[in-house]
């Protein structure tokens, strides 16, 4: 669990400091920016809904292995 949480709030950090740096840095005019970080954002999300599906797989198959009684 701990490394979940830790993944999420790296993954929240990044995304923070990847957006601040993205705002200083870029050549873009605003409305190309926006619609960059809109774009980024979304792959993030989806890949963080991906993330939290995958480990909620897995520990759904480690409960199901605890709750099954052994012979």
């Amino acid at each position: 669990m701990r490394r979940a949480l830790g993944f999420f709030i790296g993954v929240t950090l990044g995304g923070m400091v990847g957006a601040i740096l993205a705002l200083l840095f870029t050549p873009l005019s605003g409305a190309d920016l926006r619609t960059q970080l809109n774009d980024r954002t979304a792959g993030l999300a989806a890949e963080v809904r991906q993330a939290a599906n995958t480990k909620r797989i897995e520990l759904t198959g480690r409960l199901e292995n605890l709750r099954t009684p052994r012979a």
